[in-house]
């Protein structure tokens, strides 16, 4: 094994036109993170020395999306090519070991195969990944000789008609070693139908020179995929949640239906979790043993203890749940949420910056917002704590054991006491105090004789 340093550059300076979008092409998200992100991981997983990305349009909004400081960001302010692209990049790589060559809208390429071509390339060879496809319209056409021997790429716009009906094609993904690359690059020319430098004239040169050329192969058909189009973003999408789904159920994890299901970041299961269709991942999720998530639900950021079910269309974001806990149907729990063990809130509630105490229950069509909640504490229907003045938050501190009656506001900041019952309808602007009852009485009134208006 070669102990020379592996360099990587990517491209990503195309302009995307396709995308019909203002959002460069390579921050297009995949998977809830941009494209670029995916193949700048694939880069990193090989432990590169050096790791360059050329960018052109929109470049500081991609450079300042992906907050990489391993990255040397390299601007290409005229796109000329791929050849011309990596030249630009030379710059910024050591004069030696291997360079390779990745793209920033080929975002599903594997490590395993990317192992493969730098090891071809570090016993002095121009290693280049091809693939053979039923349909090569698009793409760069592998020539070989009479003998097999690789000759040379030719794009589809230079080919014959005979070359057109080669299946084998580039990929585009080559390494090489840095001085040969470095000389190849510096003898391009752009005596082509679009006027560019291209890098897959380095094949040509390679031969000419009488230099080993290496063929290898992707692991699966698909990683080399790239994306010129949202028809193609949302095909590779479908091919990268099916990965995950796959990931999931060999880890034994249910999935009602494995076309389904988004993960959008990053989500761990415990063992004999339960996951029902049209469910939404993203962030960091952590799900504890025998937890259920039923239909519709969106999961962002959020951890989960064993045995706990949450209901249908229930949105949890940044917090924290608790055991054997019940969240849902339609519940909400915004950021600084914090449940104990065996906690329910009851469908339409909503909860925020606010910690639950073990065994407590928020019921239907309430909203805690800035509390502190004890244990065992019974919240009824309709209760709200009014914590925002109009210009400031301030918090509701509620005791264990404290029950609360239905269509109550507790007025922030309040303080209810220990073992505390709060009577149903009533408006609490002051603490009130441990073991009692309190209320906000009226008088009912009867008017006698009154009659409903009626529409004329």
């Amino acid at each position: 094994m070669s102990t020379e340093p592996l360099q990587v550059v990517i491209l990503a300076a195309g302009e995307g036109k396709r995308m019909r979008s203002r959002l460069p092409k390579v921050l297009h998200p995949l998977g809830g993170r941009p494209m670029l992100q995916h193949v700048l991981d694939a880069a990193r997983r090989l432990s590169p020395s050096r790791l360059a990305v050329v960018i052109g349009h929109g470049g500081e909004s991609v450079a300042a999306r992906l907050d990489a400081p391993d990255v040397a960001w390299v601007l290409q302010e005229r796109q000329l090519g791929t050849g011309h692209a990596v030249v630009q990049a030379l710059p910024k790589l050591e004069k030696r070991g291997v360079v390779l060559v990745l793209y920033g809208d080929v975002p599903r390429i594997a490590t395993g195969t990317l192992r493969s071509l730098v090891d071809a390339a570090a016993e002095n060879q121009l290693a280049i990944l091809t693939q053979e496809v039923d349909d090569p319209k698009g793409y760069g056409r592998i020539v070989r000789d009479a003998s097999g021997r690789v000759t040379r790429i030719v794009e589809e716009r230079d080919a014959t008609e005979a070359e057109r009906a080669i299946r084998e094609v580039n990929t585009g993904i080559v390494a090489a070693p840095f001085a040969k690359l470095e000389a190849w690059l510096a003898g391009l020319g752009n005596a082509n139908r679009q006027g560019e430098y291209y890098l897959t004239d380095i094949v040509a040169a390679a031969v000419a020179g009488e230099f080993p050329v290496a063929v290898r192969r992707p692991q699966s058909d698909s990683e080399c995929l790239g994306v010129n189009s949202r028809r193609e973003l949302a095909r590779l999408e479908r091919l990268l949640q099916m990965d995950r789904a796959r990931a999931l159920l060999d880890e034994g994890v249910t999935l009602a239906d494995p076309a389904r299901i988004d993960v959008r970041g990053e989500l761990s299961c415990g063992r004999d979790v339960a996951i029902d269709v049209n469910c939404i991942f993203e962030g960091k999720v952590s799900l504890g043993d025998g937890v259920k998530v039923g239909a519709n639900c969106i999961l962002r950021d959020v951890t989960v203890g064993a045995g706990t079910e949450i209901r249908p269309f229930s949105l949890l974001e940044e917090s924290s749940v608790g055991e054997n806990a019940r969240i849902g149907p339609y519940a909400r729990l915004r950021p600084g949420t914090e449940l104990a063990a065996d906690v329910h809130i009851g469908n339409f509630c909503e909860v925020k910056a606010s910690a639950i105490g073990q065994g407590s229950k928020v019921n239907h069509l309430s909203y805690i917002g800035d509390a502190s909640i004890g244990r065992d504490v019974n919240v009824g229907a309709g209760t709200i704590t009014c914590n925002f003045d109009g210009a400031a938050k301030h918090r509701t501190v509620i005791g264990d054991d404290v029950h609360i009656g239905s269509d109550v506001q507790l007025v922030a900041p309040v303080t209810i006491g220990k073992g505390a019952t709060i009577g149903a309808g009533a408006t609490i602007t002051r603490d009130a105090p441990a073991g009692e009852l309190s209320v906000t009485e009226k008088k009912q009134v009867t008017k006698p004789g009154w009659k409903r208006p009626k529409k004329k």
